[in-house]
C-alpha cells in the first residue's frame, strides 16, 4: 500500500495519512479484511511521528472504515465496501448533472439542500 505524504501541504501529516487510505479503499486497493501495515512501520518509512500515524487510524476508526484490534493491528471494515458503492454512485450522480448541464456548485448545493 502506498501512503503519500506533502512535507510542504498545509494538510496536518494525520490527514494525509487517513486521505491516503481512503483513497486506496475508495479504489478497491484494499477491501474488507485487509491488513494496513502497523503504524510504526508506516512512521519509520515515511519519517513520522508514531503518535501522528496512530492519529490517522483512530480517525479512520471514527469513520467506521477500519477496526484497530490488539495483536492484529488495523484491518478494513465490511462497511469500507460501502463506501466504495457510494463513491461509484456519487462519480454516477456527478457524470448525469453534468450531462444535464448542472455545475459542481448548483449540484453540491442540491445535495446540501437535500441532506438530513
Amino acid at each position: 500500500m502506498l501512503i503519500r505524504i506533502d512535507p510542504e501541504s498545509p494538510d496536518p501529516l494525520y490527514e494525509q495519512v487517513a486521505a491516503s487510505v481512503h483513497i486506496a479503499i475508495l479504489d478497491g486497493r484494499l477491501g474488507p479484511g485487509d491488513r494496513l501495515p502497523t503504524a510504526r512501520e508506516i512512521a519509520d518509512l515515511l519519517e513520522i511521528n508514531l503518535h501522528t500515524v496512530l492519529r490517522a487510524y483512530q480517525t479512520l476508526r471514527d469513520e467506521g472504515l477500519i477496526e484497530l484490534r490488539r495483536g492484529r493491528g488495523a484491518v478494513v471494515t465490511a462497511s469500507a465496501a460501502r463506501v466504495t458503492e457510494l463513491a461509484r454512485d456519487i462519480h454516477v450522480l456527478v457524470a448525469q448533472a453534468a450531462a444535464l448541464g448542472i455545475s459542481p456548485t448548483t449540484l453540491a448545493a442540491l445535495v446540501k439542500e437535500t441532506s438530513l
